[in-house]
């Protein structure tokens, strides 16, 4: 719903400069994508699932036509099914298969500061800069101010030096702060050629694949459909545009 720059200084009074209009979307918000991991796999151990932290895969065990199972620095773990939802090493996993999964060059700087009183009360998407704050009362924006929209292949510059030029524009944003780096993390994000998910059988029977950007936000809907999937064999019409089939052809394994 569009909001006034009154009704947006009472939503965010501690924003500087608040906008004429802006937009607002009561109904959406964010999670910490590792605590919401680690929550996920403690319920899903509870129900039964084995839970192998530090194991490293090396690799696919099997033949050519079919996959049954994984090799580890450990050993083979066999499998009915391989679901291969690695990211942004996807194709390094997939390329002695004979596989090839474009992926775009898209790496991020995400920037944290110190804890601070809470500062924010909901998630902010400006021209010149995006920015929430944890529970834990970090502030966390991504380095690149126009991060939706980010097509960049390289970071530009040192990390600290875009680090404090994030902090320069969050201090502008949030004045009255002490805001002060806690922490900068890299990351490459899993954009696969063409920017869509890909999500399906992969060729070799017994492998499936599920990579895509924004992972975080399609997660609840693509693990439902991969699941029916996987476990019901039953295909989803919602997937049918982004099978693996568009890069690679399962039928020539």
């Amino acid at each position: 719903r569009h909001i006034s720059q009154a009704a947006f200084r009472a939503l965010e009074p501690g924003v500087a400069n608040p906008p004429e209009q802006a937009l607002c979307f009561p109904g959406e918000g964010a999670v910490d994508a590792a605590a919401l991991t680690r929550a996920l796999l403690a319920a899903a151990a509870l129900h039964g699932a084995q839970i192998w932290l530090g194991c490293e895969v090396t690799g696919f065990h099997g033949s050519p036509d079919r996959i049954s199972g994984v090799a580890t620095a450990e050993g083979v773990l066999d499998a009915d099914q391989v679901i291969l939802a690695a990211g942004w090493a996807t194709p390094g996993l997939l390329a002695p298969l004979g596989l090839t999964l474009p992926m775009l060059q898209r790496p991020g700087l995400m920037v944290q500061t110190r804890p601070i009183a809470r500062a924010l009360r909901h998630i902010l998407v400006t021209p010149g800069q995006e920015v929430r704050q944890s529970l834990q009362g970090h502030l966390i924006a991504p380095a690149a101010a126009s991060h939706q929209s980010d097509s960049a292949e390289v970071i530009a510059g040192l990390p600290g030096d875009l680090a404090a030029a994030t902090l320069a524009r969050l201090r502008a944003l949030l004045p009255g702060h002490d805001l002060q780096l806690d922490r900068v993390a890299r990351a490459n994000r899993p954009v696969p050629g063409d920017g869509l998910p890909v999500v399906g059988p992969a060729g070799p029977e017994g492998l499936y694949l599920a990579t895509m950007h924004s992972g975080v936000t399609l997660a609840p809907l693509v693990a439902d459909l991969v699941a029916a999937e996987v476990l019901a064999g039953q295909a989803a019409p919602l997937l049918a545009a982004f099978r693996p089939s568009r890069f690679f052809d399962p039928a020539r394994r």
